[in-house]
């Protein structure tokens, strides 16, 4: 009997460390995800409070770099005045900030 509870415990504790382990690769993978989708990553900047003082509808073909290029503003100007903006799933009709200042 002694061999049995043995050997239920280690089956229980081979199950938590894959557990374990399959959760920190999920994590790492959405981190990885995030990024490359341009959604949220932990590492990213807090975003200061802005004023929009400029906003425009998403026309059929633009992207964030069109946008950003034929505004005038750089990517990064851009992304800082949409801070919530998945340029991955950018849709016709969204609206976006094209110029902003501090509140």
């Amino acid at each position: 009997m002694a061999n049995h509870g043995a050997a239920a415990l280690l089956i229980a504790s081979l199950l938590v460390v894959a557990v374990t382990l399959a959760d920190a690769r999920v994590t790492v993978m959405q981190l990885q995800r995030d990024s490359i989708n341009g959604g949220y990553a932990a590492n990213k900047k807090a975003v200061p409070a802005l004023t929009c003082n400029k906003v425009s509808a998403v026309q059929q073909g633009e992207t964030c770099s069109s946008l950003a290029e034929d505004s005038g503003l750089t990517q990064e100007d851009f992304l800082g005045f949409n801070p919530n903006i998945n340029c991955a799933r950018i849709f016709v009709g969204q609206w976006v900030c094209l110029d902003a200042s501090s509140a």
